[in-house]
């Protein structure tokens, strides 16, 4: 592909994810963003504690809340045991709708992990599918033409990718097609962001997430409302895109040109 279609694709791309931005999340996210408000932020403290209980978790909640979710502990499970606040609440004297939580101390309450439970399937975003056939070789070189190492290897739990300046991880176990996007991200994040960082990282993952979407668009991957879920997880939209549509376009364009039609 010349660098002109390069650029007719790369706008075409960039038009559309404009107009998904523009309707909002979509809602696979919306149900996504439900199911996670209904998992508590564990201290450092507790982690540990689920850590060495079970070292294999990902997700873990209480009884009710997985029954909340339409999933049920199986018979048999055994919890993992963390620590709850006790808090009471108390009306202040200056105003009766007012109210002062103190803290008591510590309980010891059981929560289980996703993987001891079954029923209803927890919602994800959407994923990119399809093919990328020969293209996910030429992405590989392209980055090690441009100086980037890639890595494939685990990196945390939930985390697909990482651009840690000058090299490129990306998780082992993903499709074809999943591979390809989140290399593509981690690429515009070495080519967008090595020497010249935005302070935002709303600006630097709508960036690197719209030349995603727009190499992967460009070589016939279906992106469904992964690209414009994920930049309205960090709080992206239209407007943020468009700010910053020339330094997209002309990194989208670059690797474009550089796979074979």
């Amino acid at each position: 592909m010349n660098k002109d279609q390069a650029k007719q694709s790369a706008d075409q791309a960039l038009q559309t994810l404009a107009q998904a931005l523009e309707q909002g999340r979509s809602d696979t996210m919306v149900e996504y963003l439900d199911t996670l408000a209904k998992f508590h932020h564990y201290s450092y403290r507790n982690v540990m504690l689920i850590r060495s209980q079970k070292k294999d978790s990902t997700r873990v909640a209480g009884f009710r809340s997985w029954k909340k979710l339409g999933r049920y502990v199986r018979q048999g499970e055994h919890g993992i045991t963390i620590l709850a606040p006790i808090v009471y609440k108390k009306k202040t004297d200056t105003d009766e709708k007012d109210e002062v939580q103190t803290l008591h101390g510590f309980k010891a309450v059981t929560v289980f992990d996703v993987s001891q439970t079954d029923g209803k399937p927890l919602p994800d975003f959407a994923h990119v599918t399809g093919s990328p056939k020969l293209h996910l070789d030429q992405l590989q070189a392209f980055a090690a033409d441009r100086g980037i190492t890639v890595t494939f290897d685990y990196i945390k739990p939930d985390v697909l990718g990482m651009s840690t300046g000058g090299t490129v991880i990306v998780r082992p176990d993903l499709s074809e097609a999943e591979t390809f996007s989140v290399l593509s991200h981690e690429i515009a994040h070495e080519l967008l962001h090595k020497t010249q960082r935005p302070a935002s990282k709303t600006i630097r993952e709508t960036e690197a997430e719209a030349v995603a979407y727009t190499v992967s668009r460009a070589i016939g991957l279906e992106t469904n409302t992964a690209a414009s879920d994920y930049i309205q997880l960090y709080n992206g939209d239209k407007q943020t895109l468009a700010k910053s549509l020339d330094r997209i376009q002309q990194v989208a364009a670059e690797i474009i040109a550089n796979l074979a039609a």
